[in-house]
C-alpha cells in the first residue's frame, strides 16, 4: 500500500514534533540535574597552555575554538577579555565569559587538564605529539553575593593591549591586570577601549575567580571532589582527544566517548557534559 503525499507529509510532521519533543524531554532532564546555587548564572572561563610551546599553545586555540562553537549551539553570547597569542601559533592562554542560561551549571564539568595526541602539524618529520591544556571555570556572580576584596591585597598593573581593537587600544595604556596577592590570582582584561572599562571587568573576573575558589574550598572539605585545578601534565587530565592512530574521545571520570572527535572539536560535547552531571548526581 502506497502512502498518499498527505500521508508523507503527516509523517514528516510527526516525526519533526517527535524530534522537538525528545530534545525538550532531554533539555529538561538536564536542568534538573543542574541545582547549584549559581548553576544558572553565565561563566568566566579561562584556557592555559600547557608544557610544549607551539604544540600546546595550537591545542589550546584549538578548545577555544570547540567552547565557541558549543556556545554558538547554545545560542549563548561570548566575550573575550584576554588573550595572548602564541610565538609562532595558537594562543597561551585566553579568558573569556559565556553568557547565557545555564552557562556555568553546564561548563563547569569542563574544567581540568585536556589532553591530545595527534601527528604534529609542526614537526616536519609527521611524528606523534602529545600537548596539554587546562581549563578553569567559573561562575559570573552579581553584587547580591559579597566578596570581601581589600583593596590593600591588590596589585592594580596597567600596559598597553598586545591584542587587536584599534589604534586606540595599542597606543594606550588601558589594558588592566590585578594580582590578587594573598592568593597569587591574576585576572586581565584588554578587550575594551577604557581603562575604566578594563577595571571593571578584571575586577568581575577577580570576583568570579574568588567565589570559585571558595567553593572548591568547601567541596574539598566535605570530601565531595578533588581539586578542581591540577597540573597541566599526563596523568592529570579529565579528558583524553586521540586524532592518531585511531579517532577517540574518552572522558576519564565517566568512561563516556565517541569516535566522532571531528564532531567534538567543533562543539558536540553536550553528550560529555551531561554524562558528568549524570554521573556526580550518582556520586552525592
Amino acid at each position: 500500500m502506497e502512502l498518499a503525499a498527505d500521508d508523507d507529509d503527516y509523517l514528516a510532521e510527526a516525526n519533526s514534533l517527535y524530534t522537538a519533543l525528545l530534545q525538550e524531554l532531554q533539555s529538561l532532564e538536564v536542568q534538573s540535574l543542574l541545582g547549584g546555587e549559581l548553576d544558572l548564572n553565565d561563566a568566566v572561563v579561562t584556557i592555559n597552555s600547557g608544557a610544549g610551546g607551539t604544540e600546546s599553545q595550537d591545542w589550546a586555540s584549538i578548545l577555544f575554538r570547540m567552547y565557541l562553537r558549543f556556545a554558538e549551539r547554545k545560542g549563548w553570547a561570548t566575550e573575550i577579555f584576554d588573550i595572548l597569542d602564541g610565538e609562532e601559533a595558537g594562543i597561551k592562554n585566553v579568558t573569556f565569559t559565556v553568557s547565557g542560561a545555564y552557562a556555568y551549571g553546564l561548563l563547569k564539568s569542563e574544567s581540568g587538564v585536556h589532553r591530545l595526541v595527534r601527528i604534529s602539524p609542526f614537526d616536519s618529520n609527521a611524528k606523534r605529539h602529545t600537548s596539554f591544556a587546562s581549563i578553569f571555570v567559573s561562575p559570573v556572580v552579581d553584587d547580591n553575593i559579597e566578596i570581601d576584596i581589600n583593596p590593600a591585597d591588590l596589585r592594580i598593573d596597567t600596559y598597553r593591549a598586545s591584542g587587536s581593537g584599534g589604534q586606540h587600544v595599542n597606543k594606550t595604556d588601558s589594558a588592566v591586570r590585578i594580582t590578587h596577592i594573598p592568593t597569587g590570582i591574576v585576572v586581565a582584561s584588554q578587550s575594551q577601549r577604557s581603562q575604566h572599562q578594563n577595571r571593571e571587568n578584571v575586577m568581575k573576573l577577580l570576583r568570579s575567580a574568588l567565589y570559585e575558589r571558595e567553593l572548591e574550598f568547601r567541596r574539598k572539605a566535605k570530601g565531595d571532589l578533588e581539586a578542581t585545578k591540577s597540573d597541566i601534565s599526563f596523568g592529570s587530565q579529565i579528558r583524553n582527544y586521540v586524532l592518531h592512530p585511531y579517532q577517540l574521545v574518552k572522558d576519564v571520570r565517566t568512561g563516556f566517548e565517541t569516535s566522532d572527535s571531528g564532531g567534538v572539536l567543533d562543539g558536540d560535547i553536550e553528550a560529555f557534559i551531561n554524562a558528568y552531571l549524570v554521573e556526580t548526581r550518582k556520586s552525592n
